[in-house]
């Protein structure tokens, strides 16, 4: 008989303690603030992008304690440049420590379409706008500024709202008449030449001179312009 009450006591002492040590809602969620606190205090985000940082579900069965200094957080990614990210948060004074997941979402600034545009049309201003996309959902390449599509050429159809990729326009086109600007010294001499590739602003393109038919290569820097520096 005094073996069974000893064994209530030590159970009945370990259960009490595990309730008292179990983390509190308002724990659990301090936690997690601080997790994602992390996530978007380290993070080398791009200009003009959305940041959305949502920490995992936490046991609330975990040991925590209100910490009398703030918590402390640490990850192995120092960019945090990836959707997952799991989060050390630690109170040191109390001894205890979390891995808490975060999900991160950046979302980016890109160009799109107002309206259904034509293959071989001219981009005008308003035939863009700026849209918010997922940059995990978007792995191709778009456009950030509306100066690098405005006056391009379409390469095939856009529907309404569809992102204007690099594939899609070119500011130099294949086979048609551009003017090639050479700069020297401060000096700049135009000339007329044929595209011999696509390309957008800051592409290197491949041009031939149609006075010399010299074919050299040079960087995209306008609607059919390009630039060669001697």
């Amino acid at each position: 008989m005094l073996n069974g009450l000893l064994l209530f006591i030590v159970w009945h002492t370990f259960f009490f303690s595990a309730l008292t040590h179990a983390a509190t809602p308002e724990q659990i969620e301090n936690i997690q603030k601080a997790a994602q606190a992390h996530v978007l205090d380290t993070l080398d985000a791009p200009i003009g992008a959305e940041l959305t940082a949502t920490a995992g579900r936490i046991d609330s069965r975990v040991h925590a304690t209100d910490c009398i200094e703030p918590l402390q957080t640490s990850s192995s990614n120092a960019r945090n440049t990836s959707s997952n990210v799991t989060v050390l948060v630690e109170c040191p004074s109390d001894n205890w420590r979390l891995y808490v997941p975060v999900r991160l979402s950046i979302s980016l600034p890109l160009v799109a379409a107002t309206r259904p545009l034509a293959r071989g049309s001219i981009v005008t201003q308003g035939d863009v706008m700026m849209t918010m996309v997922d940059k995990n959902r978007f792995r191709r390449q778009g456009f950030t500024d509306f100066e690098q599509v405005v006056g391009s050429k379409l390469k095939r159809n856009v529907k309404l709202g569809d992102v204007i990729e690099r594939n899609d326009v070119c500011v130099v086109c294949r086979n048609e008449k551009v003017v090639i600007r050479a700069v020297k010294s401060g000096m700049t001499i135009s000339t007329k030449g044929t595209a011999l590739s696509d390309g957008s602003n800051g592409d290197q393109v491949r041009v031939k001179n149609d006075k010399s038919q010299r074919i050299i290569e040079g960087i995209v820097t306008g609607v059919a312009e390009i630039t060669v520096n001697f």
